[in-house]
């Protein structure tokens, strides 16, 4: 009993023991939460969690090993505490607001307890403060002037913060930009801050223009970012397009022979811009500036290109624009014939140009079935694939052109020329030979009766034109004779054989003296037909024109000449005669000779202003008169020869002197007369005491050569021959049997003018011969002899 008694005391005690030593333990210091590395912004609070069990030590903060302090209120350091209750045993570290120095490492730490508990303590904990950055800046400044393609540099900055701040560049178009950026970090002498720059290299484009560039900068102490903006002007040279206004067909092309119309639009900055105009780089001369006309286009201006210049301060651009011209069919190299030996192949091409690309056919001869499609014709040659081909090209809207070449297929010549040929006697003779031949002859051999031409005999030479399709030889023959025709011999040969023909050359005259009489009778004969309708044309006009003159009252001149109180009025009578108004018979004794006609076969010759010439006077045989020195000769002459009614040739403008100036005998009939006979005489001149003009030779008064107008002391002016039967007279006078003329009545008036005066009451019609130098007239007789006008000579 005593020893159980034992074993429980010792069991009590080795508890107590244990419990004793579970006491102490229990006292030990120790962290039930320690302090962890945070982030803090600048401004913020931040606390700093420390809870210990069994504090017994002294407890504090530490920052980078400084000790803060050991009560809770951390004297020193206002924006620090230690906050918590020592009952839970949290003495955590409150900072607020957090500043910049508040970067540091901090641990919480336990000394050594009063029973000798072992200090602790705890970890580090790195607070780390953050701090946002100055709002960014750009360095040119919120506007910009540049130029186009001229790289430039756009700095933005972004000061003190904490992380350095990310830049981010943002273009007018609202898109990031990555490329072309520089991005440089500097730190800040407070060793905690940085400072952080972006460099943007740019070309600026035209669609940068007025638009707005934007630089924002951030870092992680603030959630929202700041920015910077830039406006950029951009200078550039003009942006220019070009187009065709009009002359465009339906199809999208120019018709060949149009108008095209092309405009030029631009746009620069600055505005102020000058255009130029280019047609394949060579200038086109022309006040031009938005517009081109281009006049009647034609197939050279086929992909030509047209280009506008458009220039202002910054530069200048251009634009082209390439015209496409639609034009008919046109060959660029025609189908060519080729020779080809049987079996072989051949090619024929037809190189045509147009727009759009022609439609090319081959024929074959006069087939209507078309052979090829395509611009090279390749064919196997045989007898029937030889022949001629024929290439049609087509352009819708244009007319269709073709071409031939022939496919010849070699062998021997062949001769074509005529059998019998011609030539004259005396004349160079030729003789033709004209043979087929594919390939060409190699030789011309001609033979005459059997014997080979000699081409070293003078009279033969040979002559050799060569043919597409063959040769043509002519033999010559030089001042042909009679031997020199026969039979010749023609032998042409090639390296496919020969061909030989005999050649009949005979005289002309044996062929064509027949048809040459009757070309030169018809010839004759229809020359002689239109000989004769002339004249019965001109006749049958003549007849038609003829006019009956009125008769003159002799009787009637006869008074007005006593009863005129001379005074005359020239002009009205001049118009009366210009009229076609006259009382003689000089208009029909004109119109009639013996033929049935004049010698100018007209009516009467009238000069320019109106006055009758002389004409064709007849001449009876019943009378003859001469001028007064004149001793009529005997005809035919004294030698027995005959001169054929032709007057020797006499000069009287120097062998006669002219009368004196002779009163007028009857101013009535001179004024009448004169006037009929339309002489020059101005009607406001005086008349000299005589009757005739002052100075004036008396011809050419309208009163010399009548002579009722002249006194009958004066006689008929006398020609200056000293010899008158060795100076030839002018031509006889004549009168009609029926009519009366006055030895005295010769007549002289101006040149070129017929006169009629009244000569014992009846009519007397007296002439001058044209070109005559002389006064003398001629007075025709009855059977109208044709008096022929010539100068210095006449013809009866």
């Amino acid at each position: 009993m005593t020893s159980h008694r034992e074993f429980l005391l010792l069991l009590l005690r080795i508890a107590t023991l244990c419990l004793v030593r579970s006491a102490e333990v229990y006292r030990e210091q120790k962290f039930a939460m320690e302090p962890q590395d945070q982030t803090a912004v600048v401004g913020s609070k931040v606390t700093l969690p420390c809870r210990v069990i069994g504090k017994s030590g002294i407890l504090q903060w530490t920052k980078d090993d400084f000790g803060l302090g050991t009560h809770r209120n951390l004297s020193g350091f206002e924006r620090y505490s230690m906050i918590g209750s020592d009952e839970e045993g949290d003495y955590s570290l409150e900072i607020y607001p957090v500043m910049l120095d508040d970067d540091a490492r901090y641990e919480c730490q336990v000394s050594q307890g009063k029973r000798g508990e072992p200090g602790i303590r705890s970890h580090f904990a790195k607070l780390t403060v953050l701090v946002p950055p100055d709002p960014p800046k750009i360095v040119q400044g919120d506007y910009l002037v540049t130029t186009e393609d001229r790289e430039i540099e756009l700095e933005c900055i972004s000061y003190g913060g904490k992380p350095a701040a990310e830049i981010t560049w943002i273009d007018g178009l609202g898109n990031v930009l990555t490329d072309g950026i520089e991005n440089i970090v500097e730190k800040l002498s407070d060793g905690r801050r940085y400072t952080a720059k972006s460099i943007l290299k740019l070309t600026p484009r035209k669609v940068h223009h007025n638009t707005t560039f934007t630089c924002q900068a951030q870092n992680t102490a603030e959630r929202t970012h700041r920015s910077a903006k830039l406006k950029l002007e951009v200078k550039y040279a003009p942006k220019v397009s070009v187009k065709i206004i009009s002359g465009l067909s339906s199809n999208g092309r120019i018709p060949e022979g149009s108008e095209v119309r092309l405009g030029c639009k631009s746009d620069a900055n600055p505005s102020e811009v000058t255009y130029r105009w280019f047609l394949n780089d060579e200038p086109l001369v022309g006040d031009y500036t938005t517009e081109l006309v281009l006049h009647n286009v034609t197939r050279k201006h086929h992909d030509s290109i047209v280009k506008c210049e458009v220039q202002n301060a910054v530069g200048k651009s251009e634009e082209s624009q390439t015209l496409d011209i639609s034009y008919g069919p046109h060959f660029r190299t025609r189908p060519r014939s080729v020779q080809a030996d049987q079996g072989s192949s051949v090619t024929l091409s037809c190189d045509v140009d147009g727009n759009p690309s022609p439609d090319i056919s081959w024929y074959h001869g006069d087939q209507k079935k078309i052979v090829s499609t395509s611009p090279n014709l390749t064919l196997r040659i045989d007898q029937n694939s030889a022949g001629r081909y024929y290439c049609y090209a087509r352009v819708l809207g244009f007319p269709e052109i073709e071409a031939e070449a022939a496919i010849y297929l070699k062998g021997p010549p062949s001769i074509v020329s005529h059998r019998t040929q011609f030539g004259i006697e005396g004349d160079n003779v030729r003789v033709e030979c004209t043979a087929f031949s594919i390939p060409a002859p190699e030789r011309v051999v001609w033979t005459f009766n059997g014997h080979e031409v000699d081409l070293h005999d003078q009279d033969y030479s040979i002559l050799e034109d060569s043919l597409p399709e063959g040769i043509k030889s002519t033999l010559i023959i030089r001042e042909s004779q009679e031997r020199h025709f026969g039979m010749y011999n023609c032998s042409v040969s090639n390296p496919y054989g020969s061909d030989v023909v005999e050649i009949s050359l005979m005289p002309q005259s044996e062929y064509k003296s027949f048809p040459m009489l009757i070309v030169v009778i018809g010839v004759v004969g229809a020359i002689i037909v239109l000989i004769i309708v002339i004249m019965i044309i001109f006749l049958c006009q003549r007849q038609s024109n003829k006019k009956a003159p009125p008769e003159t009252d002799v009787h009637t001149m006869d008074k007005q000449c006593k009863d005129s109180d001379r005074s005359s009025n020239i002009s009205d009578l001049k118009l009366d005669l210009r009229a076609g108004s006259s009382h003689s018979d000089v208009h029909r004794d004109l119109d009639y000779a013996p033929g049935g006609g004049s010698e100018t076969g007209s009516e009467s010759v009238v000069t320019r202003i109106g006055v009758p010439l002389a004409g064709p006077v007849g001449v009876g045989p019943d009378l003859y008169r001469y001028s007064g020195d004149y001793t009529e000769p005997s005809f035919p002459p004294k030698d027995g020869q005959n001169n054929n009614g032709y007057v020797p040739y006499v000069d009287y403008s120097r062998d006669y002197t002219p009368p004196t100036m002779q009163p007028p005998i009857c101013p009535a009939l001179e004024s009448a007369h004169s006037a009929r006979l339309q002489l020059a005489d101005p009607p406001h001149l005086s008349l000299s005491a005589n009757g005739g003009l002052p100075g004036v030779d008396p011809r050419f008064s309208a009163a010399y050569g009548n002579p009722y107008l002249r006194s009958g002391s004066v006689g008929l002016p006398t020609p200056n021959t000293a010899n008158p039967a060795a100076t030839p007279a002018p031509p006889p006078y004549s009168r009609d049997g029926s009519r009366l003329v006055s030895s005295s009545a010769m007549v002289t008036a101006s040149a070129n003018v017929v006169n009629t005066v009244v000569a014992n009451g009846a009519n007397t019609q007296v002439t001058r011969l044209p070109n005559s130098p002389t006064s003398q007239y001629i007075v025709p007789n009855s059977n109208m002899a044709t008096i022929k006008r010539g100068t210095m000579a006449t013809h009866v």
